[in-house]
């Protein structure tokens, strides 16, 4: 390809000819062969073709340039130049295009109507003036705020004195100022008085003492000074600090500051023996804890704190402060001091506490210390306007720019425009705009997370616009815009010659038709260096607003620079990558915003357009626009292999960005890559990106388009939203090795549903920030992940529930209500009680590594946590995920994770994904049990003797080898499936399935414990075909299953080996019938058995693995290992319902083959730090033949106390520090009648107290004395039986961990409470 050098400045080349064709709109302009012109002035045109080697340079004048013209067609050799890289258009150039859509003009078969187009061959060099593009707001704008600070005056030592300043009230500029040294001169006294008097009348006046002023002033200074008010002057001493100002009038909107001193008034000032004034000031030292708890005790005494660091005390503390070594203050703690004394230091005994051990204490001390003296003066007006503190350097944003402040709350119409103002006085990172903020903008990092809203600049010294209609016509469009949709175009044809474009403002460009966007680059193939552009082609700088079809589309082209562009309230998609083939090109420093709804595709439509649009689009067809439509996105990328580098998503009606996926080539493009290429193409560059104020998401990586028309099949339409999986490879191939797709330090924060949607395979998140969303999610590649062996990571990033970026509270708001720690009001991403998560754990397998969470706080009628899982789920929950190294910082261990319970946006938990939830917590940073798993309370297929509940998470902690069976069935695919697990046969767990109920087929994906048998029973006839899929088995991995049959069922088994890559299966054995259940144990890989017991109705299998597999996959090496069961089932069979012959026949003891993983070691026993205590209560009955005994005991943190006699035994816990208070037992002759002893003991509790209860030997179930557990928290009209377990609270609300279990053989409660206990707050 040809490179293009012109003259540094094209505008001076040598040959130009003036052109000035005047203002005519039948004027049709040609410059070919030989014309080099030059236009000089404004002038209106019918068209401009360049064609030849004609060449058109637009003159950089003093004067503004307006040309006005319906197209601008730049064709082979022609040329277009306006400035050059090297000497960019400094003057002011607008290119407006004109012209309707229905016009009688013929279009242009390619570029259309109301262009600028570059054809094969053509150039076009546009290059204004460099201005920063973007950047952050560095201090946060309040609604209404107007301060601005135009003046600041500081002086120090050195400037003795009165200093005077005399400030006009109109403008408030300082008209003049002086210093008078009353100290040193009584002329200067005398010189004071006469300044004062020859100020003119109404002037303000501000006056401050600096150092010392009062040695040598008359009393004429003093007198004229009390006359500007001061009531306080003429009382003026030595080393006196003094300020006062007079304002003239009080109803200007101006306010003069004066600070007399640092830090603290003007009369702080103390003499001293040298002569010079000095402030006094205090300052808190640093913490220091010299000594530990350790020998006789904590002693931290200040000589020894002194003598080690001499720099950092003081030898007489004004005051001390005293703490435990995390943070908790000494009155806090309960403890007895020796001393705590600011001349002394600090001192606890061990002999003095209860428990005969201090806690590990730190101090500091409050030190004063003397200042040099400090004058400041600072005025502040209040007016229409104000001032923008910026990141960078704004000076190149001039007065009558437009600037626009993103949203930073969850609406992106929070967005505000402001024009610059002129600013003399400013910072070069200061910019003054006319008006004042509706809407809070946040200027800084809040909670670890970067929240500052971005400034963007909308105007550019060469602008190019669509010139409008005052509404709609003509157009299907109008059924959604009200205002004219027909604007300006720019569009690249492929083999142009070169195109670079910089410092343009695009302003009502883009049309709501196909192939007329701002900026359009058609099917040009490579555009750098790679197609022979020397240097690469490029767009950037430019300022793209209020338009009516995205921002930059990218369609078919590779290799193409998008740089420091900002694109505003655009319809459609903003940037935009349109066909698939798409690789290479790079968006860096991008910013979009206030991104809405447009007509073009199903992925821009709303809800509204895509019923509109689509419904009927094919006979019979019923639009779904969450699922089909609804996809309006800032960045759509639809190749993974492009890079986005700090670009930030301020605002889109859905999603900020988001990977999509076609699975062939689609428009013009079609052909050009092997099917599902882009669903296995690394990822490009993806690193300092931000997301914000978008509703859907701040990124999606998920989904495709449906990629054929319309037809009976499939009934959507062409590029409606369908579904994909993503799984990167090297050179896109799948039997090529994995390459992770990097997102890294990505930014998200008020995505009022997602921050993050990850879908796919090796999708790894690493140092990222997350706020201010109720969830962000990672649900690797679903049920079935395409790329098995792949895995999703969140890796060092932080995750902050609710900030102190409170947002904006927007009248008769839904979504505003308290939250946080301190229950301010605040922004809520839906309804004041939806369930904040901060990482919703679905599908997987999903690894979260060294990640913070920080500020989740669950409230009474608000389940906040922060883990949690997805919502209504349906699907799997693999028991691969796994969490380790996590820090929780101002989050309750009580909403640390939720597993949900029946109830607002929980609806019932009856879908298959609620209930078998599970992840590992492999080093206890969660739960504080190293190695655990976390389940769901009540799926006792996963549970064991020893797994402990976790009441406030609605969880257990257990341990064990866990897999999943996927359970697919046919003939019919319409049936509830009962599981039950052999060790817990009255707790079943209960499967709906995960398909629809009309589906061809029905899948159900339990998680199993592995080495344990179950039963399957159905809600009707059996299903004529079963097949067993083993999820996440190892080699030799097994279970036992027995499937419920009706009587006279016959069977076909085999086993086989799925290639779900390759699609091929391979039959690897067949089951034989045998006549002995035993030898079902016996079986083989190529042969094994199955049981058929007629009587009972089951037919028993033992499923096994009998190959490898990599870590993560759900399936081995070979592929996915299966039993396929063929049934004949006799005709009209009632529900194979075989639980009642099962059990208890099969019902077995329930054994613990892993053992629950010891507690983690470090959180002291009876220290007021948060944990979880845990406890153990127990009554039971033991039969030794005909010797029947009684056994109950209470147990805390791994210490018996067994019950000595028979009736209660109350076991008191402190609920503040963990330890044990007292035991007491009451004879059930004691709780007969009037139980006097039992009320007297619970009353004289202190609030606040676990207190524990087990029964030995038979219960008095009735009575009066049963008031005392509905007092500790147990519901009323409880019957009880022989034996109870309770646990209870004293005080005035009940916990969630309060539990009653009563039976007549056994009663057990083994759980973890929260130390302290803390009441939930109420929402």
């Amino acid at each position: 390809m040809a490179v293009f050098a012109a003259a540094a400045c094209p505008d001076r080349e040598p040959g130009l000819h003036p052109w000035t064709p005047g203002h005519r709109e039948t004027h049709r302009v040609t410059i070919g062969p030989g014309q080099r012109v030059l236009l000089t002035s404004s002038a209106t045109v019918h068209s401009i073709e360049i064609v030849d080697g004609g060449k058109l340079v637009i003159a950089d004048t003093n004067q503004p340039i307006v040309l006005r013209t319906k197209h601008i067609l730049i064709g082979n050799k022609g040329e277009l130049h306006i400035g050059s890289p090297v000497c960019p258009y400094k003057g002011n150039l607008t290119v407006i295009l004109y012209g309707r859509s229905d016009d009688t003009d013929t279009a242009h078969s390619y570029f259309g109507r109301k262009y600028i187009g570059v054809g094969t061959g053509g150039t076009l060099e546009i290059h204004g003036e460099k201005k920063l593009a973007w950047t952050f707001l560095n201090r946060t704008l309040h609604p209404g705020e107007t301060n601005e600070t135009n003046y600041y005056f500081e002086r120090g030592w050195g400037n003795r004195g009165i200093i005077v300043h005399v400030i006009d009230p109109t403008t408030g500029d300082v008209l003049h100022f002086d210093r008078f040294d009353t100290y040193r001169s009584k002329d200067e006294s005398r010189r004071l008085a006469q300044y004062v008097e020859a100020v003119d009348d109404g002037m303000i006046m501000a006056v401050v003492v600096n150092d010392e002023g009062s040695n040598n002033l008359e009393d004429l200074a003093k007198k004229a000074m009390t006359k500007l008010g001061s009531q306080h002057f003429h009382r003026l001493g030595f080393r006196y600090g003094s300020s006062t100002v007079r304002i003239a009038e009080p109803q200007y909107l101006l306010r003069a500051a004066i600070e007399g001193s640092l830090r603290q008034s003007c009369h702080n000032m103390a003499p001293t023996g040298h002569g010079l004034g000095f402030e006094w000031v205090a300052e808190w030292t640093d913490w220091f804890n010299r000594d530990d708890e350790r020998g006789t005790g904590d002693w931290e005494k200040l000589a020894d704190i002194h003598k080690a660091f001499p720099d950092r005390t003081c030898n007489s503390p004004l005051d001390i402060e005293v703490g435990t070594r995390d943070g908790v203050p000494s009155n806090l703690t309960g403890e007895i001091f020796y001393k705590i004394d600011r001349s002394y230091g600090f001192v606890c005994l061990n002999k003095d506490q209860t428990d005969g051990m201090c806690q590990d204490y730190r101090v500091r001390f409050l030190c004063g210390k003397l200042v040099r003296p400090q004058a400041t003066i600072t005025i502040d007006t209040h007016s229409n306007s104000s001032i923008l503190e910026l990141a960078d350097d704004g000076s190149s944003w001039r007065a009558g720019d437009t600037v626009v402040v993103s949203s930073t709350d969850f609406s992106m119409h929070q967005a505000e425009e402001f024009p610059v103002l002129p600013c003399p006085a400013c910072a070069p990172n200061q910019v003054k705009v006319q008006g004042k903020a509706a809407h809070l903008h946040m200027g800084e990092v809040v909670d670890g997370v970067d929240m500052r809203a971005e400034v963007g600049l909308l105007s550019r010294n060469i602008q190019i616009r669509g010139e409008m209609e005052p509404q709609c016509y003509g157009s299907e469009a109008c059924k959604f815009f009200s205002f004219d949709t027909f604007g300006g175009h720019l569009k690249v044809e492929r083999g142009f010659r070169a195109v670079h474009v910089e410092g343009v403002e695009l302003q009502h460009m883009g049309q709501q038709s196909m192939g007329h966007y701002p900026v359009h680059f058609h099917m040009n193939g490579d555009v750098d260096q790679r197609g022979g552009y020397d240097p690469p082609t490029y767009v950037r700088d430019l300022s793209i607003h209020h338009t009516f079809s995205r921002c930059v589309t990218v369609h078919g082209t590779n290799g193409l620079l998008v740089k420091d562009v900002v694109g505003y309230d655009a319809l459609g998609h903003c940037f935009f990558t349109e066909d698939g083939p798409e690789e290479r090109n790079t968006f860096d420093h991008c910013l979009g915003l206030m991104v809405k709804a447009g007509t073009l595709l199903p992925s821009d439509r709303d809800s509204r357009m895509c019923r509109d649009i689509t419904n009927g689009a094919y006979p019979g067809y019923v639009a779904n626009p969450r699922q089909d439509c609804s996809a309006t996105s800032t960045f759509w990328i639809a190749n993974p292999n492009n890079n986005l580098i700090n670009c930030a998503a301020a605002g889109s009606e859905e999603t900020g960005f988001w990977f999509i996926f076609h699975h062939v080539a689609t428009g013009p493009s079609e052909g050009m890559y092997s099917p599902g290429r882009t669903e296995h193409t690394p990822m490009g560059l993806f690193q300092n990106n931000r997301a914000h104020s978008n509703f859907r998401a701040g990124l999606m990586l998920d989904n495709g388009v449906k990629t054929t028309e319309a037809n009976a099949k499939d009934k959507r339409p062409f590029l409606s939203l369908v579904g994909a999986r993503y799984g990167p490879h090297q050179d896109s191939d799948p039997f090529k090795p994995r390459v992770p797709a990097l997102i890294h330090h990505f930014i998200a924060y008020k995505n009022q549903d997602h921050g993050a949607w990850l879908r796919g395979g090796d999708v790894w998140l690493d140092d990222s920030r997350f706020s201010l969303r109720g969830v962000h999610s990672v649900c690797s590649g679903g049920t079935f992940p395409d790329d098995d062996g792949s895995r999703q990571e969140v890796r060092n990033s932080l995750f902050v529930g609710e900030s102190e970026n409170r947002g904006t509270s927007e009248p008769d708001s839904q979504n505003w209500g308290p939250g946080g720690p301190d229950l301010t009001g605040r922004a809520l991403p839906r309804g004041v009680d939806f369930p904040i998560r901060g990482m919703q754990i679905y599908d997987g397998p999903i690894n979260v590594q060294n990640c913070t969470f920080r500020k989740y706080v669950a409230l009474e009628g608000r389940h906040t946590s922060a883990l949690g899982f997805r919502l209504n789920n349906s699907w799997q929950s693999c028991p691969n995920n796994n969490v380790s190294d996590i820090t929780f910082d101002n989050v309750p261990i009580t909403s640390r994770v939720f597993f949900g319970e029946p109830g607002p946006w929980f609806n019932k938990m009856q879908l298959d994904g609620d209930k078998t939830t599970i992840f590992h917590d492999i080093d206890g940073s969660v739960s504080e049990y190293p190695g655990a798993f976390l389940v769901k309370e009540d799926n006792w297929l996963l549970r064991h003797p020893d797994c402990i509940d976790v009441p406030d998470w609605r969880a257990a902690i257990c341990s064990g080898h866990y897999a999943q069976v996927y359970i697919q069935t046919r003939d019919p695919a319409n049936l509830s499936m009962r599981m039950f697990k052999d060790e817990y046969p009255d707790h079943p767990l209960v499967l709906e399935g995960a398909l629809g109920k009309k589906n061809h087929y029905q899948q159900y994906q339990p998680v199993v414990m592995l080495g344990k048998g179950y039963t399957v029973h159905w809600s009707g006839a059996a299903p004529a075909e079963v097949t067993v899929w083993l999820i996440n088995f190892g080699r030799d991995d097994w279970i036992n299953v027995g499937f419920c049959y009706p009587r006279g069922t016959t069977f076909t088994i085999i086993s086989d080996i799925h290639n779900r890559l390759t699609k091929q299966t391979r039959k690897t054995g067949v089951f034989l019938r045998t006549l002995q259940r035993n030898k079902v144990e016996h079986s083989h890989q190529n042969r094994g058995y199955y049981y058929w017991e007629e009587d009972t109705g089951l037919l028993f299998l033992k499923v096994k693995a009998h190959n490898d597999k990599e870590d993560f996959a759900f399936c081995s090496l070979k592929g996915c290992e299966r039993v396929k069961i063929k049934a004949v089932i006799p005709k009209g069979s009632g529900p194979s319902d075989c639980v009642t012959q099962a059990y208890p026949k099969y019902a077995e003891m329930p054994v613990v083959d892993v053992p629950l993983p010891q507690k983690l070691p470090g959180v002291p026993q009876n220290k007021v730090t948060e944990h979880f205590l845990e406890v153990k209560l127990e009554s039971f009955n033991t039969r030794f033949f005909h010797i029947k005994e009684d056994f109950a005991y209470a147990e805390v943190n791994g210490k018996k106390m067994y019950q000595p006699e028979e009736g209660v035994q109350l076991t008191v816990i402190d609920g503040q520090r963990g330890n044990v208070l007292d035991k007491k037992s009451f004879r059930n002759s004691l709780l007969l009648g009037i139980p006097a002893q039992i009320e007297s003991y619970v009353s004289g509790l202190t609030d606040e107290s676990i207190v524990m209860i087990t029964s030995k030997g038979r219960l008095v179930t009735k009575g009066p004395w049963t008031k005392i557990l509905q007092q500790l928290g147990a519901e009323k009209n409880v019957k009880l039986k022989d034996k109870l377990a309770f646990v209870g609270f004293k005080g005035n609300y009940k916990p969630d961990w309060v539990k009653l279990v009563t039976d007549e053989d056994k009663a057990k409660i083994h759980q973890v409470m929260p130390i302290p206990v803390v009441k939930k707050m109420k929402l």
